[in-house]
């Protein structure tokens, strides 16, 4: 999409959240929790249509990039994450089709979504089988012809926790065929399938939350997404990179609007003389922490989205670690907008305690937080020893020829010692614990989400706002984080009773991390003075 037709729908979207999203509407529509079906079909139908930025323009939508989309994404969210989740559960239902659907069912079905702004639901989770999916019940049995040919499938089960389940024109229902799990393509109305009672839940609550019953629901062979049995965790997995990555974008968002909220408010509120914003222990605590984290964790968004955008693919892991560290700081931001407002935080119509509502379940859906790190630790651990070292390897080469202003060259040796690590962990039986593995995640997590702002931090492509000094301290402060975050996890582990190689321990000790704090101080001044600027 060209970046004008892209401002317009960004105004598009300010247009709708000033005349019909008001802070007054959003905090009724969560105090009730009504899902705004009248609201919904006015933003998907012909004058509005919002939808079409997630529609490829060959059936009909505007063919939005990911980087785009994960802009939109996000300012959704920052308006209201119950109306983001609905928008993204249509993407997330038409997604098995983009990817593995026919050329026939994105003719018919894909086109149908951008041309009639039909709501769609996403149904893979199970009251038995949340993130893992293999533990699925709902079974397709293959219903002959008089010929003995498939015709069709007749599916049975139950899925809970479907966005858009109570309202949606079309359903992805995965079940499992006689050759494994497949999607299939379900429209509303079908005998047999039977929404259920919109759930009653902590956030996001004018979003559409709901069971799905299928009892004895007839779907025709056509409507097999691909036309073959046994394809559906492939097709799942192949979308997880792209979906995760826009769940990031709702934990950035929280976090952002929270942020946002808590500086407005502080500039305001005088406490023994001064205003809260001339408080070093309130902004050095509750905002510039959190500030840092959500810079680094736009830097890998972007990132990860531009990887898309020029052709990517098998992008699992990282969508895993955006969609795992945007979350956990969104929700960490979200919970210290509450502490940064006092009382008045706890209070429904400052918004704060609905924001963090609303956050929590970022880092719940598309696969929990710790499933990503079982998914970070044990993929990124199999591409290490793979690779006998080359994957981190290159990424520290990379960062060793960054300027030093940007502490790229002390992540890269922290990746260093993070891959030394790796190549010895099955040695010092670190994969037979789920806690190391986890203290693992995290180091390989905070290491990637490092180089990325550090990268950003080098470049000049990032535009005049954000401030170079601003950008570039907040590179050094989240880079002086990750490497503390490498030393002690290796602490952790090592210090439980394993042998550690004496050149990996030369390594532990060359970090002299009492010396990376060197100015951290000077550098939290600077992020703050811009933050309340």
């Amino acid at each position: 999409m060209d970046n004008e037709m892209f401002s317009m729908v960004l105004d598009t979207l300010k247009k709708i959240e000033r005349e019909k999203l008001t802070i007054e509407t959003k905090l009724e529509m969560d105090k009730h929790g009504d899902f705004p079906e009248e609201l919904i079909r006015f933003m998907l139908g012909p004058d509005v249509a919002l939808h079409l930025i997630f529609v490829p323009s060959k059936y009909g939508g505007l063919g939005a990039s990911a980087s785009q989309i994960a802009y939109m994404s996000e300012e959704m969210a920052k308006i209201d994450m119950a109306i983001a989740t609905s928008f993204l559960a249509i993407c997330l239902g038409m997604d098995p089709i983009r990817v593995a659907g026919t050329e026939e069912q994105k003719d018919i079905y894909i086109r149908r979504i951008a041309d009639e702004g039909l709501i769609v639901g996403y149904g893979v989770t199970e009251p038995e089988a949340g993130s893992n999916v293999q533990a699925l019940k709902t079974k397709a049995e293959r219903v002959l012809d008089e010929k003995g040919e498939v015709k069709g499938y007749s599916l049975n089960g139950q899925k809970q926790f479907v966005t858009n389940g109570g309202v949606a024109d079309l359903y992805s229902i995965l079940a499992d065929t006689p050759e494994g799990p497949s999607f299939f393509i379900v429209e509303k109305g079908t005998k047999g399938l039977i929404p259920g009672e919109h759930e009653d839940k902590h956030g996001i609550r004018a979003s559409n939350t709901a069971p799905v019953t299928l009892e004895d629901v007839f779907v025709p062979v056509e409507n097999l997404v691909g036309g073959v049995e046994g394809a559906g965790l492939k097709e799942a997995n192949k979308v997880f990179g792209y979906t995760r990555l826009m769940v990031a974008t709702f934990g950035l968002a929280a976090g952002v609007s929270s942020l946002e909220k808590v500086i407005a408010y502080a500039k305001e509120r005088v406490q023994f003389g001064t205003t809260l914003v001339e408080k070093q222990g309130y902004t050095h605590k509750l905002l510039v922490p959190n500030a840092v984290r959500l810079e680094a964790a736009r830097a890998y968004i972007e990132e990860v989205a531009e990887r898309i955008d020029s052709g990517e693919e098998d992008l699992q892991v990282e969508g895993s670690i955006a969609k795992y560290f945007a979350t956990e700081v969104g929700d960490d931001m979200a919970n210290d907008g509450i502490q940064a407002l006092g009382g008045y935080g706890y209070i429904r119509d400052y918004e704060v305690e609905k924001i963090k509502r609303d956050a929590k379940i970022a880092t719940i859906f598309e696969g929990t937080s710790e499933i990503q790190q079982s998914i970070i630790s044990i993929f990124r651990l199999r591409t290490t020893l793979h690779t006998k070292g080359e994957y981190y390897r290159g990424m520290a080469e990379d960062l060793s020829g960054l300027p030093e202003e940007t502490y790229g060259p002390m992540v890269a040796r922290a990746i260093e010692l993070l891959n030394e690590f790796l190549l010895v962990a099955r040695r010092l039986k670190v994969t037979k614990s789920q806690y190391f593995m986890f203290l693992l995640a995290d180091m390989m997590t905070w290491m990637e989400v490092a180089r990325a702002i550090c990268v950003k931090a080098g470049s000049e492509d990032w535009g005049k706002t954000p401030s170079a000094e601003f950008m570039s301290a907040c590179a050094r402060l989240f880079a002086r984080e990750a490497v503390e975050k490498v030393y002690i996890n290796i602490l952790k582990i090592i210090q439980a009773g394993q042998d550690v190689p004496a050149d990996l321990s030369e390594k532990l000790n060359s970090l002299a991390l009492y010396k990376i704090f060197e100015g951290a101080l000077a550098d939290m001044d600077v992020v703050a003075r811009e933050l309340t600027a």
